[in-house]
């Protein structure tokens, strides 16, 4: 009963945060903007786990939009313990205009990543998918029952993630290390009394396990 209540008080909660539908952008631009993405995420959006660099192809543009608004606002990469995000912080400031048209760089380089065929990462974390199933529950009310994400509820999609990434990011949100920040990242702090429903490091594994075979559906 704890856990249903917290589920429908963080939906509520992310219906009524601030969204923004991503609108134009260049993708034809966002190419040529992307190739300073290509030594961490790879030439394709695959990612490359070496640098840490998470897949990030497919994603939504509304989605892409946001977190580099976040790194540039500070709402992500501003934690002293987010080693990767403090690497992507000065990238994603990179974009910021200088010819005082609003978020054009941003929208068209977000563009070009949600053109690019979704990946397939490589399995890297052990879980067991069945526990996995019944800890996804409270995820579903924001992200779907195929993890496919919710942009009305600022929820992105789950699919087509790495493993690992997905298990690093539920860390850092136990940690404080994301959504730490309710000004700057409110859907952040959202997420936060969720990925806390994960008690130990076995449940975060399972639960990405799970989500795992969402993608092969």
């Amino acid at each position: 009963m704890k856990h249903l209540t917290l589920i429908a008080i963080v939906a509520v909660a992310f219906a009524a945060a601030p969204h923004a539908v991503a609108e134009g952008g260049d993708a034809a631009n966002g190419a040529e903007i992307f190739a300073t993405c290509v030594p961490c995420h790879g030439a394709d959006g695959q990612g490359r786990a070496v640098g840490k660099g998470p897949a990030i192809a497919g994603l939504p543009q509304w989605y892409v939009e946001g977190q580099l608004g976040k790194f540039q606002s500070g709402g992500r990469g501003a934690h002293p313990d987010d080693h990767e995000g403090l690497r992507m912080r000065p990238m994603s400031r990179s974009l910021m205009n200088r010819d005082g048209v609003v978020k054009s760089r941003v929208q068209d380089v977000a563009a070009y990543v949600a053109s690019l065929p979704k990946a397939s990462p490589a399995h890297t974390v052990d879980g067991d998918a069945e526990v996995g199933k019944s800890l996804y529950t409270p995820c579903i009310a924001c992200h779907g029952p195929a993890g496919g994400g919710n942009p009305a509820l600022n929820a992105p999609p789950l699919v087509g993630l790495n493993d690992w990434y997905l298990v690093q990011s539920i860390e850092k949100f136990q940690a404080g290390i994301r959504g730490g920040n309710a000004a700057k990242d409110p859907t952040g702090a959202l997420m936060r009394p969720m990925a806390m429903t994960l008690t130990d490091a076995k449940k975060v594994k399972d639960v990405v396990a799970y989500i795992r075979t969402l993608g092969a559906n």
